[in-house]
């Protein structure tokens, strides 16, 4: 039987990469976006294709109740938002809580909805697309409070699920992508998202039940908290 892999906000940007690459190798992809029917690039793949907007709590459940009792070996939530620019002395609080939402709380709950189905599953891995943005320690610039802070809460309540998830024997990773070419990293970005998703594919596929909930880059190389 195929492995199966979901991946969130595929549509576009890495998560679009991240369902090219596993359907070419043979996986059965689930693919989730707001917007199905806009996908085009999403649905000339032949994945399978699920609406889903992370941040409705209503839809997360829904999800959950389509998907009942199907095994899925490897859960990708890469949908984010970079959200709007949050500089001190412009902080509009509305905007940094819709920011939270989707890119803190809308991983850990799908992925407590998905749990079933990934208990089912023979992969038993999830994975958290992070962001070096997230770091404590590497952050010397400032700035953008909504981003860093959605990605570091997500760090860590990432690091405190690994270890409620370790012991029900499902592996986490909390990924990096780099610097990459999408809508997010700009056209000068030295990363292409084949080149990020091949090195985060990699990381996922060697990565150690020991070392769940590390936070890693496209290239195994560890970040700092």
């Amino acid at each position: 039987m195929m492995p199966c892999v979901l991946v969130t906000g595929a549509n576009r940007g890495l998560g679009l990469e991240f369902a090219r690459q596993y359907a070419a190798d043979g996986w059965q992809v689930i693919a989730t976006c707001r917007r199905p029917a806009e996908a085009s690039q999403l649905a000339a793949l032949g994945v399978e294709v699920l609406p889903l907007d992370v941040s409705d709590w209503s839809q997360i459940a829904a999800l959950g109740d389509d998907l009942m009792a199907r095994p899925i070996d490897l859960l990708i939530n890469n949908a984010g938002v970079y959200g709007d620019q949050q500089s001190l002395g412009v902080i509009e609080p509305e905007s940094w809580m819709r920011t939270l939402a989707t890119n803190t709380v809308a991983p850990v709950l799908l992925t407590q909805t998905l749990l079933p189905n990934l208990l089912a599953g023979r992969g038993q891995k999830v994975a958290f697309v992070s962001s070096v943005m997230a770091s404590i320690a590497d952050n010397t610039s400032g700035d953008f409070y909504a981003y860093r802070s959605s990605k570091a809460g997500l760090n860590a309540a990432v690091r405190s699920l690994s270890i409620d998830l370790k012991a029900l024997g499902l592996t986490t990773v909390l990924l990096h992508p780099g610097w990459v070419q999408t809508d997010m990293g700009g056209a000068s970005a030295p990363l292409t998202p084949p080149e990020s998703v091949r090195g985060m594919r990699r990381v996922i596929e060697t990565l150690a039940f020991k070392n769940s909930g590390a936070f890693l880059d496209y290239s195994g190389k560890v970040q700092p908290w």
